[in-house]
């Protein structure tokens, strides 16, 4: 699951052969969507890229949409892993 969030890997590889319409207003999904939501999205585009039934352009748009929610994912992951260190910190303070 590292691969999901690395800036390096070139697409996402995960899949689970759902082949739904995704079409996502990015700004908007990164501050309303939950991350279990955001995940889902990020399913539901590698799943139409891997299905090869796209055209260039709406693949290249998808992509795009996947990049965006990995970036929103990788910010609120950086949040809660920074949550989690301060009360950590806390709880070796009342110690």
């Amino acid at each position: 699951m590292n691969q999901l969030f690395d800036e390096n890997v070139a697409a996402p590889a995960m899949t689970d052969g759902v082949d739904a319409e995704v079409s996502i207003d990015v700004a908007d999904a990164d501050n309303a969507a939950t991350f279990n939501e955001q995940l889902s999205q990020l399913e539901a585009i590698v799943a139409q890229l891997e299905g090869g039934q796209l055209e260039l352009e709406d693949s290249l748009k998808r992509y795009g949409e996947g990049v965006e929610l990995i970036r929103a994912l990788q910010g609120k992951l950086i949040d809660a892993e920074q949550k989690v260190q301060l009360m950590m910190g806390e709880i070796h303070e009342q110690e």
